[in-house]
């Protein structure tokens, strides 16, 4: 953690190897991707290498917590209080063999300041020129006596909203920036389309109630920038705290115990459900009919004026609780841990329409309580509008359950050295539940997930070996000092049986200073619940894709997304080799370099997240094409249930079905290399350091299915860049600090639009200075800093990103719209 720094989110961020695509607050309901879909409560999630979060295994002092997210499938990290954090560990390997499912890219580890003695204040205030800003106060005291300890930390966070209207790319009309106008076709005033298929403009200064056809605009569609009106990020206020315990109680034997309990609300506007074409009877009182059929017609036409913006708002409830017992014998340290997570997410959508009532009030012919779709703003009675509103709420808790008993000590010695063993049995049981209201339809309903699994077990033995094989003690003509890592675990799943990942390990010291290591391992990841959920969610849905074999550019098509049945676990084996250093000749001087490849078999991947591409890549997306299927198939899937079409195409316009379930894909294999270097040297009355840290990947090859071409989609729209680098400078002393950092992002290819067009680099600046000051009244210290990220006030790159219902110009899983950030914050030490 650095002084300037808001919460463990800003530090993870700035690591090369993390990916902003998946659940955190920029990306909800703005992606699918990496599970962002399911970040309903706006939680922030680690996802290292693009891998997604469910790659990413993340730890409480080495403790899963209860998961977040409507299925339970990432950490929230933004629950914990920065207050609380000594340091946060990351390990960039698969590390299944020893930590179990999720650990295929690496391991997060939040350690906790439990050893912390005196009292500390912290403050902390930020605002990104006024537009956004936020607000943080917190506290830790702690105590150590002669044979134990405890502590305690509380913190509280509040943080504005950021609307869209003060960022113009987080728009749908694109043309100042060079690009499209992707603006909504649902307008205030609406558009009207006859029953021949015609449309007219419906015109503004006029209330609708007597308005007639020869005032209408012929040929004209009326539109709207729908993401201007909404949020780019939620206020958010979280309650955080956090207590630890340990204490000796003789003969080698120790307690310990700690827990955490968080509340997080928020508050967005943000649509979800958004305008419709709603379709208007003769009998409306305000009904009018461009072409004398007497017919009902179609209005496209924005709500928003008389429903007001569609608000998002929520709580999370979160707790664990860790205790144990500690033996320390003979040599080996043997510790008996049980915990349990809970974690409750609630939502409510409010301002949302209830499409039954609402059909009810286009067919009245009572002007007085008819709804009108024919003025310009609002035109139609409160009441009315009162009992046509509707909403939706959901539920969903997260709980885990676990008991471990881990040792660790020496079993013998060697002519090179002490074999030592780690080794532990472990079991977890986690659960999910869900539930939603809704009243959009004629009656209120509970919708629930059917199919969700909500239970699991996971039984565990694992081990790791260290053998030194060879030193300058044993043989004189072998140089340095060489150690063998093995390592293995197998893990019994209630639902998909038993696994075993083993892993082999390297370690190669020729001379004092330098290393070389090399691991291979295997890991795996069992699905999380929602992709066990089968064929009961899924959505069938028309929409135009982009196709350079079509006349008019696009082709109707019938996506089929959710989950098919029986999806499967992944598999992955993982290659690093490495080289780390810290030269006598140079002291100051660090330098390390990874070298990684992860090979997965049956990756688990939304086909979907690339849907706009797949006519444009039959080579690699043919074999989810069905292209001229039977009208009698086509007609089977707009009669199901799970069928949506809110761009009314017509069955018989369908020219293919595509698949866009998320699938067990045939591989993907990811290689690449981590480097870092650094130098620090005294300079004057402190210390210089400068260094730079970097990750560049070679290849993310994808094959869909065993006979589709294989696909390198590094540095494309959905995935990392081939290039993250961040460079650093500092000087400090017991008194002043100052540092800089500057962020690369490299550019990168935008394959969701024809042709593919270039995403340029971004690069930030951000500063930092501290001081330490007298302390006021009775407080013994005072340190004050002041940081700036993205002093230049760099805007993200630009980026032409249509989405399903809307469009984008800057991608939010690459680059941030917050924009520069003034923060100040005082540590008072008591």
């Amino acid at each position: 953690m650095h002084d300037g720094d808001q919460v463990q989110e800003a530090v993870l961020t700035t690591l090369p190897q993390s990916f902003g695509g998946g659940p955190n607050e920029a990306t909800a309901q703005q992606s699918i991707r990496s599970g962002a879909s399911n970040n309903s409560t706006f939680g922030s999630s680690i996802n290292l290498r693009g891998l997604g979060p469910t790659s990413t295994l993340t730890l409480y002092d080495g403790v899963r917590p209860a998961l977040a997210g409507a299925n339970g499938s990432f950490a929230d990290i933004s629950l914990i209080p920065s207050v609380a954090i000594d340091r946060i560990e990351v390990l960039t390997d698969g590390a299944s063999a020893i930590y179990g499912t999720d650990a295929v890219a690496g391991v997060v580890n939040m350690r906790f300041r439990n050893r912390f003695e005196g009292f500390e204040t912290r403050l902390r205030g930020a605002t990104a020129d006024g537009d956004f800003g936020d607000h943080q106060l917190g506290q830790i005291a702690g105590k150590r006596w002669s044979n134990g300890g405890a502590m305690v930390a509380l913190e509280y966070t509040r943080s504005g909203r950021l609307a869209a209207s003060d960022r113009p790319y987080v728009a749908e009309d694109l043309r100042p920036f060079g690009g499209p106008d992707y603006r909504s076709d649902y307008g205030n005033p609406g558009t009207i389309i006859a029953d021949d298929g015609s449309i007219y403009g419906i015109p503004t200064g006029q209330n609708g109630t007597k308005l007639t056809a020869a005032q209408l605009i012929p040929g004209q569609q009326n539109r709207r920038d729908l993401q201007q009106a909404y949020d780019v990020l939620p206020s958010q206020k979280t309650l955080s705290g956090y207590a630890s315990i340990d204490q000796d109680i003789g003969h080698g034997l120790s307690l310990f115990g700690n827990g955490f309990y968080a509340r997080r609300s928020y508050d967005a506007r943000q649509r979800q459900y958004g305008p419709s074409t709603v379709t208007v009877p003769v009998s409306n009182a305000f009904y009018v009919d461009p072409i004398g059929t007497h017919q009902p017609v179609s209005v496209d036409y924005d709500f928003l004026p008389d429903f007001g913006l569609e608000t998002h708002s929520g709580m999370v409830n979160a707790f664990g609780l860790v205790g144990g017992v500690k033996a320390d014998w003979a040599g080996w340290t043997i510790d008996l841990t049980g915990s349990y997570g809970h974690q409750r997410e609630t939502l409510v959508r409010g301002n949302v329409i209830n499409d039954t009532r609402l059909a009810a009030a286009l067919a009245d012919s009572n002007p007085a309580t008819a709804f009108n779709v024919f003025g310009d703003g609002s035109n139609t009675n409160p009441t009315t509008i009162a009992a046509v509103r509707g909403s939706f709420s959901q539920a969903s808790i997260a709980k885990n359950w676990s008991a471990g008993l881990h040792a660790d000590g020496t079993l013998f010695d060697l002519p090179a050295g002490s074999v030592k063993l780690a080794t532990g049995l472990d079991h977890r049981d986690e659960r999910l539940a869900f539930s939603a209201t809704s009243d959009r339809r004629a009656t209120i309903t509970h919708p629930m997930l059917a199919g969700l699994p909500g239970q699991r077990g996971i039984n565990s033995i694992y081990g790791e070996l260290s053998v030194p094989l060879l030193s300058p003690a044993m043989v004189s003509w072998f140089p340095g000092t060489l150690t063998l890592s093995l390592a293995g675990r197998i893990e019994h799943y209630s639902d998909f049986g038993t696994t075993r990942n083993p892993k082999i390990g390297l370690d190669w010291q020729p001379t004092p200073g330098l290393s070389v290591r090399a691991s291979y391992g295997s890991s795996f990841r069992a699905p999380t619940f929602d992709e066990l959920i089968g064929t009961s969610q899924n959505l069938y849905l028309p929409i135009a894709l982009p196709d350079p074999k079509s006349p008019t550019g696009q082709t109707n098509v019938l996506e089929l997304a959710g989950y098919p049945a029986n999806l499967g676990p992944e598999r992955t084996r993982t290659l690093t080799l490495g080289i780390d250093a810290r030269p006598a000749l140079v002291p100051g001087l660090t330098a390390s370099a990874t070298y990684f490849r992860i090979d997965y078999r049956d990756r688990l991947v939304s086909t979907s997240d690339d849907i706009f591409n797949y006519l444009v890549r039959r080579d690699v997306y043919q074999s989810l094409i069905q292209d001229n299927p039977p009208a009698a198939l086509v007609a089977s899937y707009y009669a199901d249930p799970l069928f949506q079409n809110p761009f009314n195409i017509a069955a018989s316009d369908i020219q293919a079905i595509v698949t866009g379930y998320t699938l067990n894909l045939a591989r993907v294999v990811i290689d690449g290399f981590d480097f870092d270097i650094g130098y620090a040297h005294d300079l004057g009355s402190g210390k210089a350091s400068i260094g730079v840290s970097g990750t560049r990947l070679f290849h993310i090859n994808q094959r869909i299915t065993p006979t589709a071409a294989v696909n390198d989609i590094v540095g494309m729209v959905g995935g990392p860049v081939k290039l993250r680098a961040r460079g650093r400078a500092s000087w400090s002393n017991d008194v002043f600090d100052a540092s800089a950092f500057v962020n690369y992002t490299d550019g990168y290819t935008n394959q969701t639009v024809t042709p593919n067009e270039h995403i340029r680099p971004w690069t930030t600046v951000d500063l930092q200075v501290g001081v330490s000051v007298p302390a006021p009244g009775p407080a013994k210290s005072m340190r004050l800093s002041l940081s700036a990220t993205n002093v230049f006030d760099r805007d993200p790159p630009y980026a032409n990103l249509p989405l399903f219902d809307s469009a984008l110009g800057y991608d939010p899983e690459q680059a941030s719209a917050i924009g520069r950030v003034i923060a100040v914050q005082a540590i008072i030490g008591w």
